[in-house]
């Protein structure tokens, strides 16, 4: 579904050069394909995201070194605003849920790569908490690739 616009650029009424007219395709943005790295405001509730956060450990002799480690997990909210926005992601690991809550802004995070992304109608899936309860369900993917 491309629409076309039609860019007029005006001559001086002085000079009585033609009009030329120059299209151009407007093309609607797309959504992001699967294991792209996303920017920051890409990210939205109910996509499956692959999160590289840079930890800094202390080895036993006392040298510090700095590795990659890698968070996959569904977002479950964006919060805030500005650089105080924050992101939470969850995931379940041995069958405990675990979830964990990013500042976007934060030096930490290395880059958030998207997995996969599912159709959902609500900003915060807080009903994903608890699945034994009442809102037992999967989350319809909308693209993979």
């Amino acid at each position: 579904m491309e629409e076309e616009q039609t860019q007029t650029t005006a001559s001086t009424e002085e000079t009585g050069a033609p009009v030329e007219t120059v299209e151009a395709p407007v093309q609607a943005p797309e959504k992001p394909a699967a294991g792209i790295v996303l920017a920051l405001d890409q990210v939205r509730a109910g996509q499956t995201v692959r999160l590289h956060e840079r930890i800094k450990d202390v080895s036993a002799k006392g040298e510090e070194r700095e590795r990659i480690q890698v968070f996959e997990g569904i977002v479950l909210g964006v919060r805030g605003s500005g650089v105080s926005k924050t992101l939470t992601i969850r995931k379940v690991s041995e069958g405990i849920g675990v979830e964990k809550i990013y500042p976007l802004h934060s030096p930490v995070i290395v880059k958030i790569e998207l997995v996969k992304t599912a159709r959902v109608r609500r900003a915060r899936l807080s009903f994903l908490n608890n699945l034994k309860t009442r809102f037992k369900r999967k989350l319809e993917e909308t693209y993979v690739k």
